[in-house]
């Protein structure tokens, strides 16, 4: 792993990490993740081998991001501000299974340069997972759907907050005479 890996790692870290302070839930914040994700798979990602098991590969990892992004986002409170404007606030179960994911990928990422290597190789050859290449793709869907997961949940749960009533004015009491 490089700087840069490090780097984008770390913004998506600090990205939930800035959310466990309850902030306002807007399309700004929930597009965030994912352009970080997808500006990253531009700068890595090569391409999306399909032969072999590589498809196979590519669903299990989409999957497990899935659902690690959508425990993520229902482990996320939600109310309405007084504004009515969408809070989230996200818990200690939310920023673990973020941190779970991201650390994962960077875990595996480590692990191929320093001795993992020929057993991934082993695994891949077992397994008819064609290439490096396939590997990249599939930590990247992983990613990807990690955060879009999180991103659709988290927006369908915010429509779904009840709308607060509308409080009345105070009566006045006047004076007749």
């Amino acid at each position: 792993m490089n700087a840069t890996d490090y780097v984008i790692n770390a913004a998506l870290v600090l990205l939930v990490l800035r959310q466990i302070r309850e902030t306002r839930l807007t399309w700004q914040i929930l597009l965030l993740p994912v352009l970080i994700v997808i500006g990253a798979a531009c700068y890595y990602l090569r391409s999306v081998p399909t032969a072999g098991n590589d498809l196979l590969l590519d669903l299990t990892l989409a999957a497990a991001g899935a659902a690690l992004g959508g425990l993520c986002a229902l482990f996320t409170r939600l109310r309405r501000g007084a504004d009515g404007t969408p809070l989230s606030r996200a818990g200690a179960i939310a920023a673990i299974l973020w941190v779970v994911g991201i650390g994962a990928r960077m875990g595996f990422a480590y692990a191929t340069g320093h001795g993992a290597g020929p057993a991934i190789e082993r695994f891949s050859v077992g397994h008819s997972i064609t290439s490096v290449d396939a590997w990249v793709a599939a930590l990247f869907l992983m990613a990807l759907a990690e955060v879009v997961t999180r991103l659709a949940v988290l927006w369908l749960r915010s429509r779904r907050l009840p709308v607060a009533a509308a409080t009345p004015a105070p009566v006045r009491a006047t004076a007749t005479v």
